[in-house]
């Protein structure tokens, strides 16, 4: 029985050597040399090659991230200084310009022009002023001439001012009364209209605010120094694309918060506005939420390391894994600022230009 088992065995020990040697004669005929996969399995059960960052030497700046709101800013009041009856109003969401209508009152036009002194009184022959020079300006602006812009309120004038009432569809009577036209820096949009028609003209007609969007910002007074008018941020829309843009102002609110005990405190802080260096960034977008970047705390010319070359160390604390030749050191280190990636080290032995591994 032994020696069946044995001559078994041999045949089979036969048979592979053959089947082998057949195959070579099959690779070799095909071009294929089987000692190469062999290398290859080698090869690929050797460890890889660790990744390795530089320790350089950089200015970290960090970077406190706040939560706003996109919009088109806080939206103002439009009042209507006539007595009357609303018989006009827009809609939300309309662009208004230099000479559209605003809103009607008794079936009467008012006007929108361009200026920052809001009206105050009823021009007429005789009257001087800044406000004058500015009611021309804007006539000459819409295309009526025959007198000089400057601040009085000459015949020439009233005759370009019957003009554009001609053209308004109102009485001519070359004076324009207190609240015909009312004064706005810029084009406007309307925000909200509130009342209806047939209500009583006096009061706020509608709101309305710029056209650019703006990013609002609330920031406790804790952070406060964190916010510098005209100082760079960023901003990181909700898709995750993040676009450059500046503090364009920043003015102190109250606000009332309400605790778990049903209790309401004034809550103070600061209302920061963020205008888009690309106000194109924002063309998709209408109301949202975004994040808003301010520079924090900085550490200039120190050494760094990717955040992930960080090692938890037995004994606590972290140490990075320093490249020396063939071999690797663990090295202690003590961090400092977190910034964009990267962390502050030091650490006896560390110096810029040192490869440290960056675990995968």
């Amino acid at each position: 029985m032994a020696r069946r088992r044995k001559g078994r065995a041999g045949k089979a020990v036969a048979g592979a050597a053959i089947a082998l040697a057949a195959a070579g004669a099959v690779a070799a005929a095909l071009g294929f040399d089987p000692r190469t996969f062999f290398e290859e399995s080698e090869a690929e059960a050797t460890q890889e090659t660790p990744a390795t960052a530089e320790v350089a030497v950089q200015t970290l700046t960090e970077t406190v991230s706040v939560s706003g709101d996109l919009g088109y800013g806080d939206a103002l009041d439009m009042a209507c200084l006539l007595n009357g009856t609303l018989t006009g109003l827009p809609s939300a969401g309309d662009v208004l310009g230099r000479g559209d209508v605003l809103y009607s009152v008794d079936d009467q036009p008012v006007a929108l022009m361009y200026g920052s002194l809001p009206a105050y009184r009823a021009l007429a022959v005789g009257a001087e002023g800044a406000d004058v020079e500015q009611l021309e300006k804007n006539l000459e602006k819409l295309g009526y001439d025959g007198f000089t812009v400057d601040d009085e309120f000459t015949d020439a004038t009233a005759d370009a001012v019957e003009a554009w009432q001609e053209d308004l569809g109102i009485e001519e009577t070359g004076r324009v009364d207190l609240g015909r036209v009312v004064f706005a820096p810029d084009q406007i949009r309307v925000d909200t209209v509130d009342p209806q028609l047939g209500a009583m003209a006096q009061g706020t007609v509608f709101t309305y605010t710029g056209l650019d969007k703006v990013v609002t910002v609330e920031v406790e007074l804790d952070d406060q120094e964190l916010v510098v008018v005209g100082d760079p941020v960023t901003i990181t829309l909700p898709d995750g694309t993040e676009a450059t843009g500046t503090v364009t102002d920043s003015e102190t609110a109250v606000s009332e918060d309400t605790g778990q005990g049903g209790e309401t405190e004034d809550v103070t802080y600061l209302e920061v506005t963020v205008a888009a260096d690309d106000a194109a960034v924002f063309d998709a977008l209408d109301q949202a939420s975004v994040d808003v970047g301010f520079a924090g705390d900085s550490a200039a010319d120190v050494l760094t390391v990717p955040v992930e070359a960080l090692l938890g160390l037995a004994e606590g604390g972290y140490g990075v894994e320093v490249v020396n030749g063939d071999t690797t050191e663990i090295v202690a280190v003590d961090t400092g600022l977190f910034a964009d990636g990267y962390v502050e080290v030091s650490g006896e032995g560390l110096e810029a230009g040192q490869s440290v591994v960056v675990p995968s």
